[in-house]
């Protein structure tokens, strides 16, 4: 218990049996349950597990026997604490790389009020990771950054990728996870439905762990934010089509459109303003006029959608 509120803790792991004992080892008492999602792991992962639930009764071990993905193992965990009446759920990676001293952080804006999910950021700490993370995994993780707060809505979020979180059991109730994104990537869609349904998200600052000579994250800079804009992209379109337009109606909603129409259309008749000119056949001022029109009409749009989007998203 903390501070009176029954906690539940989920570990996703596939292949970590190497890391997922200490990582079990690592979790302090005032964890109530602990579910080890193994989620079809080739290795002991699961008999490690096991071996750790006859010493410490508060370990469950949940399996998935096919691998499903990083992002179903939370869910798997986030449903059967729910079920166990747990009122604040955590999730930590079972690579021994997320602080579990320092989940106070995660569950006290929940057990006060304040959020209704709290994730960390390792960036407001300001000590190690400028220094021990590749400049690559920064530029990645910025990238990465910005297409999130466009796409959820939450635009003070910073370090979206971090897993190491916490939800309270309303949220994850209300949540209709077969919407959720399944593989790596999830945090970023977990922002999205969240968004959606209007809960309050905070960034916590937390340390960041780098353990010699292990593999340090799944993330590969600016190619993962290639591999999950796609998964951003459609997660903004859905959010913003069923939260501004279906449930009930913002002007935004217009403003993004036009913008989204407008700039293209910008873009395109400037091109074909510009083979004209290169091939000798000119171009007249009302032309370029329309076409200036276009792009800085359209840019306005989408400025002002996301400007309201962000005011929306004020408390939340």
């Amino acid at each position: 218990m903390y501070r009176g509120r029954r906690i539940g803790l989920v570990i996703p792991a596939r292949n970590e049996e190497r890391l997922v004992g200490p990582t079990l080892e690592s979790v302090p008492e005032m964890v109530d349950e602990i579910l080890v999602v193994n989620d079809g792991s080739k290795d002991r992962t699961g008999d490690v597990v096991s071996e750790r639930a006859q010493l410490d009764p508060r370990i469950r071990l949940v399996a998935h026997e096919k691998n499903q993905g990083p992002g179903a193992a939370v869910i798997s965990g986030y449903l059967e604490a729910a079920r166990d009446q747990c009122d604040i759920v955590v999730v930590a990676g079972g690579d021994n790389q997320m602080p579990m001293d320092q989940m106070e952080r995660l569950l006290d804006p929940l057990v006060e009020g304040q959020a209704d999910y709290a994730k960390g950021n390792r960036f407001l700490e300001g000590g190690n990771v400028f220094e021990d993370m590749p400049l690559v995994r920064i530029v990645g993780n910025m990238m990465i950054s910005a297409l999130t707060k466009i796409a959820s809505g939450y635009y003070k979020l910073v370090d979206v990728v971090d897993g190491f979180t916490a939800i309270t059991r309303q949220a994850i109730e209300r949540v209709d996870w077969k919407k959720a994104w399944k593989g790596y990537g999830y945090p970023m869609n977990f922002l999205i439905l969240l968004n959606y349904h209007g809960f309050r998200v905070v960034d916590v600052p937390r340390r960041a762990i780098y353990l010699k000579g292990e593999r340090q994250s799944q993330i590969r800079g600016v190619r993962y934010a290639l591999r999950v804009s796609p998964m951003l992209m459609r997660g903004f379109f859905w959010r913003i089509f069923y939260k501004y337009c279906i449930r009930s109606f913002h002007p935004l909603f217009f403003f993004y459109c036009l913008g989204m129409l407008l700039v293209p259309a910008g873009l395109l008749h400037g091109t074909w303003l510009v083979w004209r000119q290169i091939a000798g056949l000119g171009v007249s001022g009302p032309q370029a006029i329309l076409c200036a029109l276009f792009l800085i009409t359209g840019s306005q749009f989408l400025l002002f959608g996301m400007l309201f989007d962000m005011e929306e998203s004020i408390g939340r």
